[in-house]
């Protein structure tokens, strides 16, 4: 009883204990909510940064959200609006007198200058705008369902290519009508291999190739599909079929077709396999055919019939040869037979195949194409092109760490379109403390330049350097952007890359890190002892380049110098001083070199600046094709890994 009596007095005391202690952690939690609700807003005003501009993220890898959350207070962010009123879409480097006769590629950039300036005072009057709107008006450049042309007109009027006004599209077809030439004595050393006793050659082959609008002038316009039939055989000595891309003036992995049906497990283009059978001498079977013919008379079975096709083209006989554009690739038969199919490859589009062309052994009656596309090229940006807020570039009043120069060619829409929306929507350069420029020349099409001051005007990330573009002047835009790191954004370190080089913008920052301070820098994928190619497509003449050896040089791709050399090069261009040569990555080589003899560099040679392609943990990517950039932002968004993605 005694306990019950004293267990009846304490139970009075536990409850308001309990509520008083429930009570007073409910108020803590309110307090603590209140806190954060004030707490979070500041964090993200101060955009994740300290009051020295470092930051509590540092991988390449970004949250989904993160841009958007980025974006939401762009406009509260401070907007500096560099030399006047306007936003700077137009390079500000001084060309007026900075080009001598000393040499045949100073007087190829004054003239190049000279048409560029005045066709952008055009484009910026709006006189080019009219003129392409009432074009387009008066039907001039409609594109018709289906084209023909007569083989006299293809080979005096169209001297050998046949316009596509806008391209293909799925289904599209063009059937060419030929007959190949008799065999002919090749003597030349790059095709032909001389026989014993001076005897030459026989060859017979022409070449077959859709082609893509030339993005400058001199180079040469991209083979979307190069079809190759070699009638009298080559290395292998039978005849062959090859089929290629050309893509950045970089050819592809050749697909020979030889006489072999593809194998089994080999993956086939809309069902087709890539390669047909036909018969080879070498193969005619005739021994196993006799062996078989009796055994099987012997045992009663029946006779299967079969069929062996010969190789589909033969000296002075004609063909009906048909390409087709399917959904995974092209289509090519012949007298009404398949003959082999050739995957998609790079990042072209149906509709950038605006030229057929036909040389070599052969002589064209006609050529037919049908079920083209009907809408107009001028259209095509907008294809490409997202006119949405969060791809706008920030211009934020930041010290700026890097800022890179996106060399970009003005018909390369989409290159655009998919590193704005792949690794230039990395965290550092949403806040500008790296900056990212394209740097674009103009276009030999009026139409074209009318498109890039949209783009340039809209999403403001777009610096034109006025002068027409040409391939031998790229150096001229490695110039713009040493210019534009170092006047207009101060950055410590400038970039060089290419609109097709996918960037891991926090790795390059942080190897640029491991460099003490008050060194100079030059940082890329080195060429070391590297010699001039003398003859072929690639040749440097010696008045172009005397020496034996190129000074040691970063692959053209990407790679990084500090700002000091790039003030140097700046002023020494200005001064007259500066000698120009049609490599820009050797010009870079050799500008430093000079630099280096006055204050020491430290080049920092690393091979994850990738010249080919892409490899495990690079730096930098190159030759990727749009939908390859988006996927390999992808993939740091959601693995955190800097993984490839092989597709095109």
């Amino acid at each position: 009883m005694e306990q019950k009596m004293k267990r009846g007095k304490l139970d009075p005391l536990v409850l308001p204990n309990r509520l008083t202690l429930l009570q007073i952690f409910m108020v803590v939690m309110i307090l603590y909510m209140l806190f954060m609700s004030f707490e979070i807003p500041l964090a993200f005003r101060a955009g994740f940064g300290s009051e020295n501009g470092s930051y509590g993220f540092h991988t390449d890898a970004l949250p989904m959200s993160m841009p958007l959350l980025l974006e939401e207070h762009k406009e509260k962010l401070q907007v500096r609006v560099p030399r006047g009123s306007k936003m700077q879409k137009v390079s500000t480097l001084s060309f007026n007198g900075s080009f001598s006769d000393d040499s045949e590629l100073h007087k190829v950039a004054r003239h190049a200058w000279l048409a560029g300036k005045k066709l952008w005072g055009e484009v910026e009057s709006g006189k080019v705008e009219n003129f392409v709107k009432v074009k387009v008006e008066n039907g001039s450049d409609k594109c018709p369902n289906s084209v023909s042309v007569s083989g006299s007109d293809f080979r005096e009027r169209f001297k050998g290519v046949m316009v596509l006004p806008c391209g293909l599209t799925l289904w599209s077809h063009v059937t060419v009508v030929g007959t190949p030439r008799w065999a002919h004595a090749e003597r030349d050393p790059k095709i032909a291999v001389v026989k014993d006793g001076d005897e030459a050659v026989m060859v017979s082959q022409f070449m077959m190739e859709l082609q893509g609008l030339k993005a400058v002038d001199k180079e040469e316009p991209p083979r979307i599909l190069h079809f190759n039939p070699r009638l009298r055989g080559d290395w292998s000595g039978r005849p062959v079929i090859e089929q290629n891309t050309c893509y950045r003036m970089q050819w592809g992995t050749a697909l020979r077709c030889e006489g072999w049906k593809s194998r089994a497990d080999e993956e086939t283009v809309d069902g087709h396999v890539k390669c047909e059978k036909w018969i080879r001498d070498d193969n005619d079977h005739s021994e196993e055919w006799k062996a078989t013919w009796w055994l099987n008379r012997l045992i009663g079975r029946k006779k299967k019939v079969t069929v062996d096709w010969p190789y589909p083209f033969a000296e002075g006989k004609l063909f009906v040869l048909t390409i087709s554009a399917g959904l995974e690739g092209y289509h090519v038969s012949v007298d009404g037979r398949h003959v082999t199919s050739f995957p998609y490859r790079t990042g072209f589009a149906l509709e950038d195949a605006t030229g057929l062309s036909i040389n070599g052994d052969v002589d064209v009656h006609s050529i037919f194409s049908a079920s083209l596309p009907t809408s107009h090229p001028s259209f095509a940006p907008q294809m490409h092109l997202e006119f949405l807020p969060q791809w706008k570039a920030p211009i934020l009043n930041v010290n700026v760490e890097l800022f890179i120069g996106i060399l970009s060619a003005g018909n390369h829409f989409a290159e655009r379109m998919a590193v704005r929306k792949s690794w230039m929507q990395h965290m550092q350069i949403k806040s500008s403390h790296v900056v990212a420029r394209f740097f674009v020349a103009l276009h030999a099409r009026k139409d074209i330049n009318v498109d890039i001051l949209k783009e340039a005007e809209y999403f403001g990330d777009i610096i034109i350097v006025p002068y027409m573009d040409h391939y031998d002047l790229v150096v001229l835009k490695t110039i713009a952007i040493c210019e534009y790191g170092i006047r207009t954004v101060a950055a410590k370190y400038i970039m060089k890359c290419d609109d097709d080089t996918f960037v891991r913008v926090d790795s390059i920052i942080n190897e640029a890190k491991q460099v003490q301070s008050d060194r100079s820098l030059y940082m890329g994928n080195m060429n070391y002892h590297h010699t001039p190619l003398r003859h072929g497509k690639w040749a440097v003449t010696y008045e172009e380049w005397v020496g034996e050896e190129y000074p040691t040089y970063a692959n053209g791709p990407g790679y990084i110098v500090s700002s000091d050399i790039a003030q140097f090069i700046v002023s020494e261009f200005e001064n007259r001083r500066l000698k120009l040569f049609k490599m820009e990555d050797v010009s870079m080589g050799m500008w430093v070199e000079q630099f280096n003899s006055s204050r020491p560099v430290e080049y920092v040679h690393s091979l994850r600046f990738c010249q080919f392609g892409c490899i495990e943990d690079y730096y930098t990517a190159h030759y990727q094709s749009p939908r390859q950039m988006t996927c390999m932002w992808d993939k740091l968004q959601h693995q955190g890994k800097p993984l490839c993605c092989n597709m095109r």
